[in-house]
């Protein structure tokens, strides 16, 4: 962007709110990063208060820098950081898999119970925030939106191979990973548009050039550190709460752990949503899709190679991969469902509805994911003048 961005008037309350944001992520963050044990409960809501706070802090950073980059591009760096949690919570499952296989299901559970949360819940809260909010039926995405619906379904037709093969190895990494290479360098190429400003964030957007952009990485750097930290203990701390009330723990790591790793991605979302850009928060939890389907799957088979110091393939038992064709299977659909840049209540409700069946009847997956298929194929026909746009726009082909 230009030094010619707009000016903004700052009300003294956006300087408390601010302040307020970073001395409630403070003592949750210290507590992480000097490895406190705390009581449970005590836990879950200290550490829940810095991923509050931390999150808020997260997407001023991210409004900020779409004066100097492009929205697709900050909306990524911010799915990276949003996700954060997730990344170290699967992690720990992952190193410890390597010398305790028990651990692998806790490893691929996580992982797949985040992805399916995040279509699942996520994707139809910001429609229904938006029909509640600002009366509207469907949410209408931008044409450059294209871009991470193109890369999400070129990995959601890798991950298809992932269960056939019935191991994850450093073959994936490779080619995961230069998928979400890919995907970043597309997004950094898109157009930038300053985006109207609200909140504490103009504090940042009335300073000039460099103090902005130095103030921007340092909003990055502390909220991407506080839910770094704070991720693995609130977890574990919710976890150990559930333990206590009698929750199977395999459903608790697969459900409730993602639930507060994911919580920076959906009140981030949530919040863009209230003040009525949902395009934008659908955005974000569309990047933190292909972000997770990428960059996440491909490095578990790194973390798993390096914890046990030796090349081997993070090997994937029936029940694992069923998990991963069922969280597969979605992601074709969710693909489906905005290939034509339009979100609607039905549609969500799909997402929705098929997301609460499997969930609370573990025993029909196999079922979901036949429909999840079958709803597909018939969306992508149905949508398939579409499909050619977002193979262009994807791969910033000419007409």
């Amino acid at each position: 962007m230009t030094a010619n961005h707009k000016k903004y008037e700052v009300d003294p309350y956006h300087y408390v709110i601010l302040a307020l944001m970073f001395i409630a992520a403070a003592p949750g963050a210290i507590c992480g990063m000097l490895g406190v044990h705390l009581q449970p409960l005590v836990g879950s809501i200290l550490f829940g208060i810095a991923i509050f706070a931390g999150a808020f802090i997260l997407s001023w950073a991210a409004e900020a820098v779409q004066i100097d980059i492009s929205e697709s591009l900050a909306v990524a760096i911010l799915a990276l950081l949003a996700v954060l949690p997730e990344y170290a919570v699967d992690f720990v499952f992952t190193w410890k898999s390597a010398h305790d296989p028990s651990q692998a299901h806790y490893a691929i559970a996580n992982m797949t119970g985040a992805n399916r949360l995040l279509v699942g819940l996520g994707w139809p809260l910001i429609l229904f925030l938006y029909i509640l909010v600002k009366r509207r039926k469907e949410i209408v995405l931008e044409e450059n939106q294209r871009v991470e619906i193109f890369y999400l379904a070129m990995a959601t037709i890798y991950s298809f191979t992932i269960p056939l093969k019935g191991q994850l190895n450093l073959i994936d990494t490779v080619i995961l990973v230069t998928l979400f290479g890919l995907y970043t360098r597309r997004a950094a190429k898109l157009p930038t548009v300053e985006p109207e400003l609200v909140g504490p964030v103009k504090i940042v957007a009335s300073l000039n050039n460099a103090p902005r952009r130095m103030v921007t990485v340092f909003l990055f750097l502390f909220s991407g550190t506080v839910i770094f930290f704070v991720a693995e203990p609130f977890a574990e701390s919710l976890v150990a709460s559930g333990a206590h009330l009698g929750i199977d723990e395999f459903l608790l790591v697969q459900w409730l752990a993602p639930i507060a790793s994911e919580s920076p991605e959906f009140i981030i979302a949530a919040t863009w949503t209230i003040r009525g850009a949902a395009g934008s928060a659908l955005k974000a939890l569309i990047s933190s899709k292909v972000n997770q389907w990428t960059l996440l799957v491909g490095t578990i088979p790194l973390v798993f190679a390096i914890s046990g110091g030796a090349i081997r393939p993070f090997m994937l038992d029936d029940m694992q991969q069923h998990e991963l064709v069922l969280t597969a299977a979605q992601s074709l659909f969710a693909v489906a469902v905005l290939v034509n840049l339009k979100f609607r209540r039905g549609e969500s409700l799909l997402l929705l509805v098929l997301f609460l069946a499997q969930l609370i009847v573990a025993e029909i997956r196999l079922e979901v994911t036949a429909i999840y298929l079958v709803l597909a194929v018939i969306a992508h026909i149905l949508h398939r003048k579409d499909l050619i746009p977002a193979l262009r726009i994807g791969l910033n082909l000419k007409k």
